[in-house]
């Protein structure tokens, strides 16, 4: 068993990274989060948690699970999130370590307005013909939340990985 939270995240990587670019990528085109991705995502943790963290470490990553699962759909039905970014939000929440929430929420706070500004920016320049279907570009009332979800799960694995966030 590993116990150290930068193995963990060295060993996620292979999972996390290409879900959450796929997560990111896929709320731009279609302005949806697929379930397959966020399954996978669990699955992910399924694998490198049984092997890699402790019996009680892991299972109190499916208790982040729930507790997000659960505030993710109230703050869907109240309309604040999508139904995709709660569930991405959710199985995002075992992956991180619960000593590092208050660095989570920074990161994800400037991930968010790096997004929402780039994305803004981009959406009014010729550049949008690289991806001219895309659902995002045309939906000035929503944002794509699993460009920030995604990005802030990679860049805390990422940075978990190399410092041991």
């Amino acid at each position: 068993m590993l116990e150290n939270p930068a193995l963990f995240a060295l060993w996620s990587l292979p999972f996390v990274l290409p879900l959450c670019f796929l997560v990111a990528w896929s709320d731009m085109r279609a302005m949806r989060i697929p379930n397959w991705c966020v399954l996978a995502l669990v699955a992910g943790y399924v694998i490198t948690g049984l092997v890699a963290l402790p019996l009680d470490q892991f299972l109190w990553g499916f208790v982040h699970l729930i507790i997000v699962l659960v505030v993710g759909f109230f703050m869907n039905a109240v309309g604040m999130i999508g139904a995709g970014d709660a569930k991405f939000a959710a199985a995002a929440a075992p992956f991180i370590h619960l000593g590092d929430f208050r660095f989570l929420i920074a990161l994800f706070a400037a991930n968010i307005l790096a997004a929402f500004i780039t994305h803004r920016l981009v959406a009014r320049t010729p550049m949008t013909g690289l991806a001219p279907k895309w659902d995002s570009w045309e939906r000035t009332w929503e944002f794509p939340m699993g460009l920030s979800l995604g990005g802030t799960l990679a860049l805390y694995m990422l940075l978990s990985a190399l410092y041991g966030a």
